[in-house]
């Protein structure tokens, strides 16, 4: 698989989620949510599969946490669903959320454990930091993202390891409905579709 060409999961809008790292829960907890968006943004990329609608099943306590997390809208490589066990606490203002993600395809028999990545979440008020490490088949790839969430915007930065970066500009209408623009910074090779992308993503939690 050629990293440049495919590039894994995340949630849309993914730089919402990195200003909030996992609660220190004492009490074990489930979790779910459900979500559509009107495409599978990613990073910066399109995936190029239309709108995509995705589901996460979690379980925490005491600040460990695992769950499934799988999506449609994907191009190229189908649907797919992501392993993930990490742990998050909070110290004051300052917040640390270690983990392991491992990404499935089964259309196209990527199995778990064949490609993942380690990633380290850092924030500070209303700043984050995170840092993807790739493992097995993304040994050599990275994905650093910075940003700050002010009010209902979230403004973040992405740097991929082979010189394509890109800026979101987030808002959160709601708990539920957001919007993004993402523009593209640099494409050194000029290869990837530079157009700017707004995407629409809506979700739900499921109470148990």
């Amino acid at each position: 698989m050629k990293m440049k060409h495919k590039v894994l999961s995340t949630a849309v809008a993914s730089a919402l989620a990195l200003g909030a790292l996992a609660p220190a829960a004492h009490a074990t907890e489930v979790s779910a949510e459900i979500g559509a968006a009107s495409m599978y943004y990613w990073r910066g990329f399109d995936l190029g599969g239309g709108a995509a609608v995705w589901g996460d099943l979690s379980v925490s306590a005491s600040g460990f946490y695992a769950g499934i997390w799988t999506s449609s809208g994907d191009e190229a490589l189908g649907t797919e669903y992501d392993l993930y066990v990490g742990y998050g606490t909070e110290i004051g203002d300052f917040g640390i959320d270690v983990s392991y993600a491992t990404y499935v395809y089964p259309e196209v028999e990527i199995s778990p454990g064949d490609v993942a990545e380690l990633i380290l979440g850092l924030s500070y008020g209303p700043a984050f930091l995170s840092y993807h490490y790739g493992l097995e088949d993304l040994e050599d790839y990275w994905y650093a993202m910075v940003g700050v969430n002010v009010g209902d915007f979230t403004l973040a930065y992405g740097q991929h390891e082979f010189e394509y970066s890109h800026v979101d500009v987030s808002y959160n209408y709601n708990d539920n409905l957001s919007f993004t623009l993402g523009l593209v910074v640099d494409d050194v090779d000029g290869e990837f579709n530079n157009d700017p992308k707004f995407v629409v993503s809506f979700s739900l939690p499921i109470e148990f």
